[in-house]
């Protein structure tokens, strides 16, 4: 198989220390993603909930009791790192790979995001990827302001 575009990776130092870091972008995920535009039921969409193991599956659950499957968490080592598969509203066939380090930076935490693997997104990945380079950005912004930043 052909290598797909170059990863993602994206840096943001938020107002918190690691640990609290590792546990608002994974396990607070519903008080900052934004759910109404970058999620499988937008308007009907109700937490994103994390099973905090490697294995654990990453469910968005709406309001009507529907469920989708954004990805399956592959590592988990807080506070310092989690990796998952990634394809919210696609089959896991198509899913790229998400990685998220926290690192003490005085006071604070340098969060970086590297989601890779966009191969598995075939002729649509440079398109995707382009999508999810301006969206990361934006989302980011969205788990900063949540973090204090």
């Amino acid at each position: 198989m052909a290598a797909g575009p170059e990863p993602l990776r994206k840096q943001i130092t938020v107002a918190l220390e690691p640990g609290a870091a590792f546990e608002l972008f994974t396990m607070g995920m519903s008080r900052w993603w934004p759910m109404a535009t970058h999620s499988c039921f937008e308007a009907q969409a109700q937490r994103i909930e994390i099973e905090p193991r490697a294995g654990g599956h990453v469910v968005e659950h709406a309001t009507d009791g529907r469920r989708a499957e954004w990805g399956r968490v592959l590592d988990w080592e807080p506070p310092h790192r989690f990796a998952m598969t990634w394809h919210p509203a696609n089959d896991a066939s198509k899913a790229t790979r998400l990685e998220v380090t926290f690192a003490a930076h005085g006071p604070q935490t340098l969060v970086t995001l590297v989601h890779s693997g966009w191969e598995a997104r075939g002729e649509e990945a440079p398109g995707i990827r382009g999508n999810y380079d301006k969206g990361w950005d934006a989302t980011l912004a969205r788990y900063a302001a949540a973090a204090g930043a």
